[in-house]
Protein backbone atom coordinates (compact mmCIF):
# COMPACT_ATOMS: atom_id res chain seq x y z
CA UNK A 1 0.00 0.00 0.00
CA UNK A 2 2.81 2.15 0.93
CA UNK A 3 4.46 1.64 -2.28
CA UNK A 4 1.41 2.03 -4.36
CA UNK A 5 1.06 5.56 -2.85
CA UNK A 6 4.40 6.70 -3.31
CA UNK A 7 3.92 5.85 -7.26
CA UNK A 8 1.01 7.64 -7.37
CA UNK A 9 2.42 10.79 -5.62
CA UNK A 10 5.65 10.61 -8.32
CA UNK A 11 3.32 10.06 -11.31
CA UNK A 12 1.36 13.09 -9.52
CA UNK A 13 4.34 15.29 -9.40
CA UNK A 14 5.54 14.09 -12.46
CA UNK A 15 2.44 15.54 -14.26
CA UNK A 16 2.52 18.79 -12.39
CA UNK A 17 5.46 19.45 -13.46
CA UNK A 18 4.76 18.38 -16.77
CA UNK A 19 1.42 20.71 -17.07
CA UNK A 20 3.77 23.82 -15.52
CA UNK A 21 6.37 23.16 -18.59
CA UNK A 22 3.12 23.44 -20.76
CA UNK A 23 2.01 26.77 -19.14
CA UNK A 24 5.57 27.89 -19.43
CA UNK A 25 6.03 27.28 -23.09
CA UNK A 26 2.29 28.77 -23.93
CA UNK A 27 3.17 31.72 -22.49
CA UNK A 28 6.92 32.25 -24.02
CA UNK A 29 4.93 31.68 -28.03
CA UNK A 30 2.64 34.67 -26.72
CA UNK A 31 5.27 36.38 -25.86
CA UNK A 32 6.98 36.22 -29.15
CA UNK A 33 6.51 39.52 -31.77
CA UNK A 34 6.04 38.35 -34.76
CA UNK A 35 6.21 40.62 -37.97
CA UNK A 36 7.07 40.84 -41.60
CA UNK A 37 10.41 40.93 -42.72
CA UNK A 38 9.60 40.90 -46.56
CA UNK A 39 8.52 39.27 -49.36
CA UNK A 40 10.97 37.20 -51.43
CA UNK A 41 10.82 35.53 -54.83
CA UNK A 42 7.39 36.76 -55.96
CA UNK A 43 6.36 35.94 -59.42
CA UNK A 44 3.17 36.44 -61.48
CA UNK A 45 2.54 33.58 -63.91
CA UNK A 46 6.05 32.79 -64.17
CA UNK A 47 7.32 36.56 -64.97
CA UNK A 48 9.89 37.61 -61.74
CA UNK A 49 8.35 40.41 -60.29
CA UNK A 50 11.81 42.16 -58.66
CA UNK A 51 11.86 44.03 -61.90
CA UNK A 52 8.33 44.68 -61.82
CA UNK A 53 6.52 48.66 -60.82
CA UNK A 54 3.45 47.99 -62.45
CA UNK A 55 2.41 47.33 -65.65
CA UNK A 56 4.20 49.43 -68.05
CA UNK A 57 7.33 47.61 -67.10
CA UNK A 58 6.30 44.17 -68.92
CA UNK A 59 7.53 43.17 -71.91
CA UNK A 60 5.69 41.63 -74.79
CA UNK A 61 7.06 37.91 -73.10
CA UNK A 62 5.48 39.00 -69.86
CA UNK A 63 2.57 40.72 -71.48
CA UNK A 64 1.78 37.25 -73.80
CA UNK A 65 2.54 34.87 -70.18
CA UNK A 66 0.17 36.88 -67.91
CA UNK A 67 -2.52 36.89 -71.00
CA UNK A 68 -2.43 33.42 -71.36
CA UNK A 69 -2.92 32.89 -67.85
CA UNK A 70 -5.82 35.13 -67.23
CA UNK A 71 -7.61 33.09 -70.19
CA UNK A 72 -7.03 30.00 -68.22
CA UNK A 73 -8.56 31.88 -65.27
CA UNK A 74 -5.65 30.66 -63.53
CA UNK A 75 -3.31 33.68 -62.15
CA UNK A 76 -0.96 32.09 -60.14
CA UNK A 77 1.17 34.53 -57.72
CA UNK A 78 4.25 32.47 -56.01
CA UNK A 79 6.41 34.33 -53.48
CA UNK A 80 7.62 33.41 -49.57
CA UNK A 81 5.99 35.23 -47.24
CA UNK A 82 9.54 36.50 -44.81
CA UNK A 83 8.27 35.96 -41.04
CA UNK A 84 10.50 37.09 -38.72
CA UNK A 85 9.65 36.06 -35.05
CA UNK A 86 11.71 38.24 -30.93
CA UNK A 87 11.55 35.97 -28.73
CA UNK A 88 12.62 39.41 -25.59
CA UNK A 89 15.53 38.30 -23.63
CA UNK A 90 13.86 38.17 -20.76
CA UNK A 91 11.83 35.75 -21.90
CA UNK A 92 12.69 32.71 -19.41
CA UNK A 93 11.40 29.83 -21.82
CA UNK A 94 12.47 28.76 -25.74
CA UNK A 95 9.53 28.94 -27.68
CA UNK A 96 9.16 25.77 -29.79
CA UNK A 97 7.08 25.84 -32.58
CA UNK A 98 6.25 22.55 -34.71
CA UNK A 99 3.37 23.52 -37.18
CA UNK A 100 1.53 27.06 -38.16
CA UNK A 101 -1.91 26.82 -39.75
CA UNK A 102 -2.61 30.03 -41.37
CA UNK A 103 -4.69 32.17 -43.65
CA UNK A 104 -3.37 34.80 -45.64
CA UNK A 105 -5.49 38.02 -45.80
CA UNK A 106 -4.83 40.78 -48.46
CA UNK A 107 -6.56 44.15 -48.06
CA UNK A 108 -8.38 42.74 -45.53
CA UNK A 109 -9.56 40.27 -47.98
CA UNK A 110 -9.39 36.36 -47.13
CA UNK A 111 -7.61 34.55 -49.61
CA UNK A 112 -6.04 31.58 -49.54
CA UNK A 113 -4.69 29.11 -46.06
CA UNK A 114 -2.29 26.38 -45.54
CA UNK A 115 0.04 24.49 -42.59
CA UNK A 116 3.81 24.84 -42.36
CA UNK A 117 5.02 21.79 -41.09
CA UNK A 118 8.68 23.19 -39.87
CA UNK A 119 9.42 22.90 -36.09
CA UNK A 120 11.22 26.11 -35.39
CA UNK A 121 12.87 27.04 -31.93
CA UNK A 122 13.08 30.76 -30.59
CA UNK A 123 15.47 30.79 -27.96
CA UNK A 124 15.22 33.80 -25.67
CA UNK A 125 16.90 37.24 -26.85
CA UNK A 126 16.93 35.94 -30.66
CA UNK A 127 15.52 36.81 -33.67
CA UNK A 128 14.27 33.67 -36.22
CA UNK A 129 12.92 34.10 -40.00
CA UNK A 130 10.26 31.92 -40.98
CA UNK A 131 10.06 31.50 -44.39
CA UNK A 132 6.19 30.77 -44.98
CA UNK A 133 6.03 29.15 -48.98
CA UNK A 134 2.69 31.02 -50.65
CA UNK A 135 0.92 30.26 -54.12
CA UNK A 136 -2.44 32.41 -54.62
CA UNK A 137 -4.25 32.51 -58.04
CA UNK A 138 -5.61 36.32 -58.09
CA UNK A 139 -8.33 35.35 -60.39
CA UNK A 140 -9.75 33.29 -57.90
CA UNK A 141 -9.72 36.23 -55.31
CA UNK A 142 -9.61 39.67 -57.46
CA UNK A 143 -11.30 41.31 -59.85
CA UNK A 144 -10.05 43.74 -62.82
CA UNK A 145 -8.05 44.32 -65.88
CA UNK A 146 -4.95 42.57 -66.17
CA UNK A 147 -3.12 45.85 -65.32
CA UNK A 148 -5.00 45.70 -62.10
CA UNK A 149 -3.88 42.02 -61.44
CA UNK A 150 -0.13 43.14 -62.49
CA UNK A 151 0.22 46.36 -59.80
CA UNK A 152 -1.56 44.08 -56.97
CA UNK A 153 1.20 41.22 -57.53
CA UNK A 154 4.07 43.69 -57.65
CA UNK A 155 2.59 45.35 -55.04
CA UNK A 156 3.03 42.25 -52.73
CA UNK A 157 6.54 41.89 -53.84
CA UNK A 158 7.38 45.04 -52.08
CA UNK A 159 9.02 46.32 -55.71
CA UNK A 160 5.44 48.89 -56.09
CA UNK A 161 4.67 52.30 -54.63
CA UNK A 162 1.18 51.04 -54.07
CA UNK A 163 0.62 49.20 -50.52
CA UNK A 164 -0.66 46.59 -49.80
CA UNK A 165 -2.07 45.29 -46.07
CA UNK A 166 -1.12 41.64 -45.54
CA UNK A 167 -2.83 39.87 -42.62
CA UNK A 168 -2.04 36.44 -41.52
CA UNK A 169 -4.16 34.31 -38.92
CA UNK A 170 -2.54 31.81 -37.72
CA UNK A 171 -2.85 28.78 -34.99
CA UNK A 172 0.01 27.72 -34.15
CA UNK A 173 1.27 23.88 -32.44
CA UNK A 174 3.82 24.24 -30.03
CA UNK A 175 5.85 20.99 -28.36
CA UNK A 176 5.68 20.59 -24.88
CA UNK A 177 6.89 17.21 -22.76
CA UNK A 178 2.69 16.28 -23.14
CA UNK A 179 3.54 15.95 -26.98
CA UNK A 180 2.23 18.69 -29.21
CA UNK A 181 -0.39 21.10 -28.42
CA UNK A 182 -2.69 23.68 -30.77
CA UNK A 183 -3.60 27.32 -29.70
CA UNK A 184 -6.54 27.05 -28.31
CA UNK A 185 -7.91 29.28 -31.02
CA UNK A 186 -6.54 31.59 -34.08
CA UNK A 187 -4.46 34.70 -33.61
CA UNK A 188 -3.38 37.61 -35.98
CA UNK A 189 0.22 36.96 -35.58
CA UNK A 190 1.11 39.09 -39.13
CA UNK A 191 0.01 42.87 -39.85
CA UNK A 192 2.22 44.63 -42.21
CA UNK A 193 1.88 46.90 -44.88
CA UNK A 194 4.39 45.54 -47.77
CA UNK A 195 4.83 48.39 -50.87
CA UNK A 196 4.29 52.07 -50.67
CA UNK A 197 6.93 55.02 -49.88
CA UNK A 198 8.88 53.54 -46.45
Amino acid sequence: MERTRRTLALVTLAVALAGCATISRLTALKRVDFSIAGVQDGRLAGVDLRRIQSYNDLNALDVARIALAVGRQDVPLEFRLMVRADNPADNSTAATMVKLAWTLLLDDKETISGVLDTTVTMPPGETSYIPVPMRINLRQFFDGPVQSLVNLGASLAGASSHPTRIKVRAVPTIHTVLGDITYPGPITIVSKTVGGSP
